[in-house]
């Protein structure tokens, strides 16, 4: 006798576990959790477990990252920089891209578990054709969705999951696509220093003068220049390119 596959409920249990952790976290640590503010109230206790623990320390950034990622937290690209001030350019770079890779393939196989399958099996077979397409080219679509700042990015973790395509393809091109960001914000972040300082001597100055809405701020998304986004963009549609040459060859051989 075969076995019954899970009903919709119970496959709906992770993903509301993920749902209510999110939530928990957000009321818990707020959106300032991962910001320079942060960064500045307790950098002497981060320094002095990075310098005393270099590897455990490495270990722990990994394992805040997934789940921040995991659970859709806001601050990932300022978390990234700070991976790059507290290691370096090569290790915080690393580092960051396997805790995002994580975080990633956490969200995708909870969501292929609980939604992809049954709505691929129920939304008719147009749906299913162009899930399939998908899947055809689904390195070359997922590298370009990671590259394109312009997609968010627990978005493109639930779209592969919803077209069915394979852990090691999504793992392979979410790492891949997640490179080139993550450098540009770690080697960012190896600068950080001066920007702390002076955003220490803006904070004091104005507690200082008696104001009562100081705080320290950093806008992340000031990294991507429109330089750098029109490069990532071409990188990304480089990206395309084996897709479009395969569909020419399937339409010259038709």
């Amino acid at each position: 006798m075969s076995a019954q596959p899970p009903s919709l409920a119970r496959r709906l249990v992770p993903l509301a576990v993920i749902a209510a952790a999110a939530v928990a976290a957000y009321v818990a640590f707020g959106r300032g959790a991962i910001s320079l503010e942060a960064l500045v109230r307790h950098r002497a206790a981060i320094d002095a477990f990075v310098a005393q623990h270099r590897a455990l320390a490495v270990l722990a950034y990994v394992g805040i990252y997934a789940a921040a990622v995991s659970l859709s937290l806001p601050g990932a690209a300022f978390l990234t920089m700070t991976g790059g001030f507290l290691f370096g350019l090569a290790t915080g770079a690393a580092a960051a891209v396997i805790g995002a890779t994580a975080g990633a393939t956490v969200i995708f196989l909870v969501a292929r578990t609980a939604l992809g399958e049954p709505l691929l099996k129920h939304a008719g077979a147009r749906a299913t054709q162009l899930a399939q397409g998908f899947r055809a080219d689904a390195f070359s679509y997922l590298l370009f969705l990671r590259l394109v700042p312009a997609f968010p990015f627990f978005l493109v973790n639930l779209v592969p999951a919803f077209a069915g395509v394979r852990l090691s393809t999504f793992v392979a091109a979410t790492a891949l696509g997640i490179i080139p960001g993550a450098l540009v914000y770690a080697f960012a972040g190896t600068g950080l220093d001066s920007v702390i300082a002076a955003q220490k001597t803006s904070y004091d100055a104005c507690l200082a003068a008696g104001r009562a809405n100081c705080s320290l701020s950093f806008n992340a998304g000031n990294v991507l220049t429109p330089e750098l986004i029109g490069a990532l963009i071409a990188l990304g549609l480089l990206a395309l390119v084996p897709a479009l040459v395969k569909r020419l060859r399937a339409r010259v051989a038709s």
